[in-house]
């Protein structure tokens, strides 16, 4: 890892969980280790889900990681749980990004080392994906979820879905899985219709893997009776978030149904609140510095 000071990563957990407050605030409280911010955290009961974002020096942010997964482990019971969002664990998954004088290559070997602690010590299957995977098939987080928890209990003896660490056996808290990817952006699209063929149409029609726009993935869910469009832009370089945005609307359109409203997951980077901006306002040029809080803090920096 980079000698340099102030190395910095992201952790994004998504948890199982997003009916009970006091599960959610357990599984919080528990990755708070020293030196760990909580930047974010979002639940959704409909999806039955939680999503934390925190970051911090790389050792700190894996042994958060480690006490969120023992408690998630402890509290959440898969055999009991049901939601929209497919899951495979308790802890569904963990994936680590780089932020600052730390490489992907380095963020995959700390997830490979947390992923061994968590099969050792937590006795949890633990797979390993994206920039972290062992073998090609387990690089897309959908292939190594696929059939969700129900399936992994009964096809886990199988040698193709044998885990990277841990036992071959599924308990109640289900399997994790860990890897390192870059940033991603998390944006989900309500609909005005409770017709979830809709969004699993939009979703099938901008999903890369079926041709769609590069670098996103896409999910057609049903969420408080209104069909939701769920995106994972993976590569907002390749796709910007406007981009996408703009081609469910047209989808929905051609359906015959209007866009809701969007809600943004975790959180985004700078370069794409810009991005967008600059489309909507016809700005080419548009950078950070047209931003006054920007200029000021460049300034004050001097």
């Amino acid at each position: 890892m980079s000698s340099t000071a102030h190395t910095l990563i992201e952790a994004v957990p998504n948890f199982s969980e997003g009916r009970r407050a006091d599960v959610v605030d357990a599984i919080a409280a528990a990755i708070q280790a020293p030196g760990v911010l909580l930047l974010d955290r979002t639940s959704d009961a409909d999806h039955n889900r939680s999503v934390l974002t925190v970051a911090g020096p790389p050792q700190a942010v894996v042994e958060g990681l480690f006490r969120a997964v023992a408690t998630a482990a402890q509290r959440i019971n898969l055999f009991e749980q049901r939601g929209a969002h497919p899951r495979l664990g308790a802890t569904d998954v963990v994936p680590l990004v780089p932020l600052r004088n730390i490489t992907l290559a380095e963020c995959a070997a700390l997830a490979a080392t947390l992923g061994r602690r968590i099969g050792e010590e937590l006795g949890l299957p633990v797979y390993l994906y994206e920039a972290a995977a062992t073998r090609p098939d387990r690089r897309n987080l959908a292939d190594v979820r696929r059939g969700e928890f129900e399936a992994l209990v009964k096809e886990i003896g199988c040698p193709e879905r044998a885990p990277d660490f841990g036992p071959a056996w599924v308990g109640p808290a289900g399997a994790v899985i860990v890897g390192a990817r870059p940033f991603l952006v998390a944006f989900n699209i309500y609909l005005r219709t409770g017709d979830i063929s809709v969004a699993k149409a939009i979703a099938r029609a901008v999903r890369e893997r079926n041709g769609g726009l590069p670098g996103v993935k896409a999910l057609g869910l049903l969420v408080g009776g209104q069909a939701q469009v769920s995106l994972n832009l993976v590569d907002y370089t390749r796709t910007p978030l406007h981009v996408a945005v703009g081609a469910v609307t047209q989808l929905a359109q051609a359906h015959g149904v209007d866009v809701d409203r969007g809600e943004l997951i975790g959180l985004l980077p700078e370069e794409v609140v810009l991005q967008t901006v600059a489309h909507c306002l016809k700005l080419p040029h548009l950078d950070r510095r047209s931003i006054i809080e920007n200029a000021l803090a460049d300034f004050r920096a001097v």
